[in-house]
């Protein structure tokens, strides 16, 4: 096999305004990330190859600043109970699987077509992926908000927590009773999507709450435990090849790790449909900002033709609406936590005037 060190890789310049840029989107990743538990990639990657960063390496950088990012998140949110680390543990032994099977695929892209093929590839894989996931997350999350908050377990789930297939495995902090065999899927699958286009979170967090039944809280939180293990070994994969940034990793990292913490924070004071709709939104903007970029890749495989004035003006309104995607991301979740933190601050007081008296 070609190795992926020969293929054009190119490390962009950086100034002021794309180390600000690449700063604040760590840090509104990390909000999402400890918030809604999927590592906030969805925002980063594109971000990343807004700036002009080939598909591959965008990939790569945002796998090596996640596993760090991932560890301080599940370990705040631990310290809330509201991590399972046995149902993170089993679902990253097959996510480990299914990031080694991701890394050859996207070698077999590159060997085949080139940086730009996979940057095609990582942004169909995106818009699909984000569309049909995001789409969903959203009309749940408003039907949940349709009846008080009030979170139900799925048709899909419950039907699978009956089926007796040994091994039967209980999470406990998750409260849920499931087959082993009905885990292998979803972990593979989120391995295999963060190691090509480096977002496992947004398959590995609904398949927990639609196929397994988990709580969006639980289910957020546990994907941190999943996103560190499968970052640390596809890291040391991708940085084998040379495909690792260290620049852009460590500008996104410092960002990430102060957005993080406070994103962990927020899952304690909003309901947990705030999580999904915080979710969907950001996953349906992105989906429009990605898809405006797929016709570059296409004119530059001769498979389209535009002028460079329309693929100019695509790839500005491109970038302009990621920046809407991380304004509009970092506004609900801060939002929503300054909306609920008064009425906590008022128990809080009733409490201790009652303990007073």
């Amino acid at each position: 096999m070609q190795d992926l060190a020969q293929n054009a890789v190119q490390f962009i310049d950086l100034n002021w305004i794309s180390v600000s840029f690449l700063f604040i989107m760590g840090f509104i990743g990390g909000l999402v990330s400890g918030f809604i538990g999927s590592g906030g990639a969805f925002v980063l990657t594109p971000g990343m190859m807004s700036l002009g960063v080939p598909g591959t390496v965008a990939v790569a950088s945002n796998m090596c600043h996640k596993f760090p990012k991932a560890m301080i998140g599940a370990f705040k949110r631990f310290k809330y109970g509201q991590v399972d680390i046995k149902l993170g543990l089993v679902m990253a032994a097959s996510a480990g699987v299914g990031v080694q099977a991701g890394i050859k695929l996207q070698n077999m892209i590159l060997n085949r077509w080139g940086q730009v093929g996979s940057d095609l590839y990582v942004s169909v894989s995106f818009v699909v992926i984000l569309v049909i996931v995001g789409g969903y997350v959203f009309y749940d999350a408003l039907k949940t908000s349709d009846s008080s908050g009030a979170e139900k377990v799925s048709l899909i789930a419950k039907k699978l927590q009956s089926i007796n297939l040994p091994p039967m495995i209980h999470f406990k902090q998750a409260n849920v009773r499931i087959s082993l065999w009905f885990t292998l899927p979803v972990g593979f699958a989120t391995g295999m999507l963060a190691a090509t286009i480096a977002v496992g979170g947004f398959i590995g967090v609904p398949g927990m709450i639609y196929i397994m039944g988990v709580s969006s809280l639980i289910a957020s939180a546990t994907e941190l435990v999943i996103a560190f293990v499968m970052g640390l070994g596809g890291s040391i994969n991708w940085a084998m090849h040379g495909m690792v940034d260290i620049r852009l990793t460590l500008i996104i990292l410092a960002g990430s790790l102060l957005g993080v913490q406070l994103g962990a924070i927020g899952t304690t004071y909003v309901r947990e449909h705030v999580i999904k709709i915080v979710m969907g939104t950001i996953m349906l903007i992105v989906a429009v900002s990605r898809g405006l970029a797929i016709p570059k890749y296409l004119n530059q495989l001769h498979l389209i033709s535009l002028s460079e004035s329309s693929l100019k003006l695509m790839g500005q309104i491109s970038f302009i609406t990621m920046c809407i995607a991380l304004a509009v991301g970092a506004f609900i979740i801060l939002g929503s936590m300054w909306k609920a933190r008064r009425p906590a601050e008022t128990t809080y007081a009733l409490e201790e005037s009652y303990e007073e008296v």
